[in-house]
């Protein structure tokens, strides 16, 4: 962007730097939309949600020239200093936080509220980079990758699962915090690009697949003898050998396992859960005053915008407070009702062209560290983009996560730009090492 190597600025990417500055307006301007009303009309009120939220966005621009004027090296001497440190807030906020909404994952400042699980999605990305750069580089000192190097990294992808388990099951298990802890899942896409096995994400695919079907076919009997007639047929179709048939009942008994243990593991949700997966796949009789609500008032919203909207601050869905929770995790039905279908396409479009932004100079990136951060950012990005925009639309569960840059709260903006901006100044760091 600057040509002075002086300047914070050298090196940083233009584009995705004006795409962020876009979204972050583009979403305080929503806000202002959702909890719009004739009595508080001035979007610089710091009473209000919208005018919160402007002093979050500067404490973001804060950020954001803080971690340019930071030398990139800290990022990656310092990625399990950072890991390790919000592990501890995070376990720490189960003692000395405050419980809201049924979460214990708050610090509370005065009015103001910080979300340590939102920080640790950064610090993961940093601390499976630093990882995984490590065993790259071990690999490519050696001149051919022979046995002992393959069981070695078998032993590399537990470890890198390590990373990404423990803040999982941390934030799920004692902060109740499930939409946030399910995000750090996204981290496995940037174990398929350093080389984990396809066939891992097709396996993981097909399982929840056929949870769902379990949990939807009434027969489970029936179920596995459909199974049992479809592996029976698979033999006939493919080389018939030993060890194709051992895989093939090694798959079926894994799969009757999923499909037998698929009530026991519904069962145990917690009660919230289960409505939630109840109303999506649309199990039994769905009261939309009660626990279809959220959804068929969001699905409403969207739908009324029609093709160009009804207008910025004419939406009536979201003005007289039809929709929950509209200016956080369903912020986009604000966008839905007032900007329609092409407004709708242009946010999904900016959103989408940063993370393909991300992706093509995560490829350009001669550090591995660089590049395996770059895709945890990306991939961290549309995991939130897809759950979001799929919950509001009724094809995925609510589960509770902001959409990146639009929805209000500091924690959310500030960790999104955390993210996004250790990236940047990574990849500005580039020009150097060609020098």
């Amino acid at each position: 962007m600057a040509r002075n190597e002086n300047s914070i600025f050298y090196g940083v990417d233009r584009i995705t730097l004006i795409v962020y500055v876009l979204l972050v307006i583009m979403g305080w301007l929503n806000i202002y939309a959702a909890v719009y009303d004739e009595e508080h009309q001035n979007i610089f009120d710091t009473s209000q949600k919208y005018g919160k939220q402007l002093i979050w966005i500067g404490g973001a621009a804060v950020i954001a020239f803080s971690i340019l004027l930071i030398d990139a090296n800290f990022y990656t001497a310092f990625a399990y200093g950072f890991y390790g440190f919000f592990l501890l807030m995070n376990i720490l906020v189960i003692f000395l936080g405050k419980e809201i909404k049924g979460s214990h994952s708050w610090f509370r400042f005065g009015s103001a509220g910080i979300q340590p699980a939102e920080f640790m999605k950064f610090a993961t990305g940093l601390a499976l980079a630093k990882f995984l750069s490590n065993q790259n580089i071990i690999i490519n000192q050696q001149f051919r990758l022979r046995l002992k190097d393959l069981i070695k990294n078998y032993k590399n992808t537990v470890f890198a699962l390590l990373f990404i388990i423990l803040p999982l099951i941390l934030i799920i298990k004692l902060q109740n915090e499930t939409g946030l802890a399910i995000v750090f899942i996204a981290f496995i896409i940037v174990l398929y690009r350093e080389g984990l096995s396809v066939g891992f994400l097709i396996f993981g695919l097909l399982t929840a697949i056929l949870f769902v079907v379990a949990l939807i076919v009434t027969s489970i009997s029936g179920l596995l003898i459909t199974m049992a007639v479809i592996a029976a047929s698979a033999f006939l179709f493919i080389r018939r050998s030993r060890k194709n048939l051992i895989l093939v009942i090694i798959v079926f008994i894994a799969a009757s396992g999923v499909v037998l243990t698929t009530n026991y593991v519904y069962n145990h949700l917690e009660d919230h859960q289960k409505v939630r997966i109840d109303v999506l796949l649309g199990r039994g009789t769905v009261d939309l005053k009660k626990e279809g609500y959220n959804v068929n008032q969001a699905k409403i919203a969207i739908g009324s915008g029609g093709f160009l909207g009804k207008g910025y601050l004419q939406g009536t869905q979201t003005k007289y407070d039809f929709v929950p929770e509209q200016d956080t995790d369903f912020i986009f039905c604000t966008v839905g009702e007032e900007w329609g279908f092409v407004g709708s396409t242009v946010v999904i479009f900016l959103e989408l062209f940063l993370i393909l932004r991300l992706i093509f100079l995560s490829e350009r990136q001669r550090s591995d560290f660089s590049r395996i951060y770059g895709y945890g950012v990306a991939s961290v990005l549309f995991f939130h983009l897809a759950v979001n925009i799929g919950m509001t639309i009724g094809l995925m569960p609510v589960i509770g996560i902001p959409l990146p840059f639009f929805s209000y709260g500091g924690s959310s903006l500030w960790s999104f730009t955390i993210l996004l901006f250790i990236f940047i100044k990574l990849d500005s760091n580039r020009l150097l090492i060609l020098r």
